[in-house]
């Protein structure tokens, strides 16, 4: 056993620390923003510059120098933010900057800094603390940001510190998104620049509708439980407005009906006018508003709907030089990009993501093969060209005519600016994957299968230990080594490993997305059997007398599903975070495909598994953070609550001081391993 392996993991941060992120290219092409810690075990963010012209990298900001080590005290803004960013790092998290990339603004501890890119001159701005959220006008004049719910403003000199927008009752917030936004519909946002930078368009939070929650840590009895305003599905949203705030202290309230359409998904700001993006309740219906600045009447420029649900896509709206509109749109199998309501985009290359718009060129992200995330590029003359070949998993930005390519393949993690490297101080891991990748089955389920390091075929008769997600969030069978870590680990312990995505995870188009239907457990479960079976089929090592599966969150549910209603293929399971009751999770994820509750009791009842505990008849090891605030420790409790009430014997593992993230944990996965191997027991 390589006991050192999962320790180095956690405290890589499974090797992302070290490695150049959150990139930003100046308009005139000739450098490039991002962060990056000084090594692969230092998690402290710095800000850098890398010179297009001379291929050289300068240290902007070194957040040490301000105060901000591993340990250095985070703001509960700026922990909330990173918690829903899945963003574990310290020191500089985030950055901004004016439209020309002059000067960039962040907080560190609290305090709101600025720095002139040029000479890499930090100001401390003076501002009120502690500061979060902080983002610098497009003209480089004035920099907002946000103080406890107040949205607030300083002049980038660090003269005229004044409000903007300040809370009128208890639980209103200005300038921040509400839980659904940032957790659900990655709207990390609540505030807008003009391109001016004359006034903004802010978000008016009023959480007094949602239901409160505590979250206790048990091993800090000192301190009281913390209250979290969580809308649970079927409960009331947070009420949401917008509201144009000049510098001069003007203030017009954007009308649209939020009765009607109570979800804000976008807003976007540019040359071409002030867009937002509405949703209703049960998300089948997402309009694009036009606003008037002057008045905040808006009106209707594009209405989508689906009898299922209408898919938030990143990247959109958003226009290009010449003022023409970029969307998607659904066209039978495929996720098109469209330009002006034309798509543009050839059908079965699923769009992912639009990243960049560099005058009239479109830099995006899209998928013939779901293994496989590739950019390219579209623009009036030429078209659509693909820039990346290796398979893999890619993104990047693009502006002046320089492209960032951050990839992450089967051979590793690199990044390069117009093909020259920027440096990576990641550490360099002991475990080498090789996943086998391949299509399995009727319905062509993406998997990969991982065997031992060195296992020859036909040696050994392998337990098999399922590995999957199965949520809607992401994909595990991917052409990229970072995503097994875990994977090959535990096959490198005597199993042989399997990752399939099934029926409703992302990358193969919009029926895909939607094949499940509103049955959560059926197909999802169905699918990882069959994979099962077919990658047995294909490989004669596999002992399907000693089979396993762990997983975390969507894939914590699955684990548990598959002991409670398939005991006949899954003789143990971990499941890490659970959703066990899906009347408890978040009301704009759940509603998607469940609908409200009241319309669709049976779909919901269907989908949980409380219910399911007299039927537990396997191993069954339940692992929850104690702090998680996406899926709260409730749903271990109530689930282990029923199995106890069953007589059903069955472990729960409690993390204190852990969140929805769970990475890090030590040991974590030793315990895991022992509970499986003592599970399954030697092979027959």
């Amino acid at each position: 056993m390589n006991s050192m392996f999962p320790r180095l993991v956690a405290r890589t941060q499974r090797f992302t620390l070290g490695c150049p992120r959150r990139f930003t290219v100046a308009p005139d092409g000739s450098r490039v923003l991002f962060l990056r810690s000084h090594g692969g075990l230092d998690p402290v963010g710095h800000l850098w510059s890398y010179e297009v012209e001379t291929g050289t990298e300068r240290l902007l900001v070194d957040a040490a120098g301000l105060g901000a080590g591993a340990d250095a005290p985070v703001s509960e803004r700026e922990r909330a933010r990173r918690e829903r960013a899945r963003d574990r790092s310290a020191g500089i998290g985030s950055y901004a900057t004016d439209a020309a990339v002059r000067t960039a603004v962040f907080t560190v501890a609290g305090r709101l800094y600025a720095v002139d890119v040029a000479s890499a001159e930090v100001t401390d701005l003076g501002a009120r603390g502690p500061a979060a959220e902080a983002r610098i006008d497009p003209t480089g004049r004035t920099v907002a940001y946000v103080c406890e719910a107040e949205l607030r403003a300083v002049g980038r000199d660090g003269k005229d510190d004044r409000t903007l927008a300040e809370p009128d009752g208890p639980e209103v917030s200005w300038g921040l998104p509400e839980h659904e936004a940032s957790e659900s519909m990655n709207r990390f946002e609540g505030y807008w620049w003009a391109p001016d930078g004359r006034s903004l368009v802010a978000a008016r939070v009023d959480n007094t509708p949602v239901q409160v929650w505590y979250v206790a840590d048990p091993t800090r009895p000192e301190r009281p439980p913390a209250a979290l305003r969580y809308p649970a599905a079927g409960t009331p949203n947070a009420d949401v407005s917008l509201h144009l705030l000049g510098l001069d202290g003007g203030r017009t309230p954007v009308d649209w009906d939020r009765a009607a359409f109570e979800y804000v998904t976008r807003v976007v700001w540019d040359a071409a006018g002030l867009l937002v993006v509405v949703q209703n309740r049960r998300q089948t219906v997402m309009r694009v508003l036009t606003v008037d600045p002057a008045t905040g009447r808006t009106g209707v420029l594009r209405e989508d709907t689906d009898p299922s649900w209408t898919t938030i896509v990143e990247g959109v709206p958003a226009h290009t030089a010449s003022g023409a509109l970029l969307w998607t749109v659904d066209d039978g199998d495929t996720r098109r990009l469209t330009v002006d309501g034309v798509p543009v985009t050839a059908p079965g290359l699923q769009l992912g993501e639009v990243l960049s718009v560099d005058g009239d060129t479109v830099l995006f992200a899209a998928r013939h093969e779901p293994a496989q995330r590739h950019l390219w590029t579209w623009s009036p003359g030429g078209g659509t060209a693909r820039l990346t070949a290796k398979p893999g998993l890619y993104g990047g930005r693009r502006a002046g005519g320089v492209t960032v390519v951050d990839a992450r393949t089967l051979d590793g993690e690199t990044v390069t600016v117009d093909g020259h490297p920027l440096r990576s101080f990641a550490a360099e891991p002991a475990v080498r994957p090789v996943p086998h990748l391949m299509a399995l089955g009727e319905r062509k389920l993406r998997t990969a299968v991982l065997f031992p390091t060195g296992h020859a075929p036909g040696t050994a008769r392998l337990p098999v230990l399922m590995d999957p997600y199965g949520g809607s969030a992401g994909q595990r069978a991917v052409a990229a080594r970072s995503g097994y870590w875990a994977s090959q680990w535990f096959a490198d312990q005597g199993f042989a490993v399997i990752v399939a995505d099934g029926r409703g995870t992302p990358g193969r188009g919009p029926r895909w997305e939607r094949a499940r239907g509103d049955d959560h457990a059926g197909p999802r479960l169905q699918d990882q059997v069959d994979a099962l079976h077919a990658a047995a089929e294909r490989f004669g090592d596999l002992d399907l007398d000693r089979v396993g599966i762990r997983g975390w969150s969507a894939g914590g549910y699955l684990a548990a599903l598959a002991v409670l209603r398939r005991p006949d293929v899954f003789h143990a399971a971990v499941a890490g975070a659970p959703v066990t009751d899906h009347l408890l999770y978040s009301s704009h994820w759940q509603e998607r495909t469940l609908g409200l509750p009241a319309e669709n009791p049976e779909g919901y009842a269907r989908a949980s598994l409380i219910a399911d505990a007299p039927n537990l008849r396997r191993p069954l090891l339940l692992v929850h953070g104690l702090l998680d605030d996406n899926v709260l420790p409730v749903h271990t409790m109530k689930l282990s609550e029923a199995l106890l009430a069953a007589g059903r014997p069955h472990t729960v593992l409690p993390l204190p001081g852990v969140t929805h993230l769970g990475s890090g944990v030590p040991n974590l996965w030793e315990y895991e391993l022992h509970f499986l191997r003592t599970s399954l027991g030697p092979a027959t």
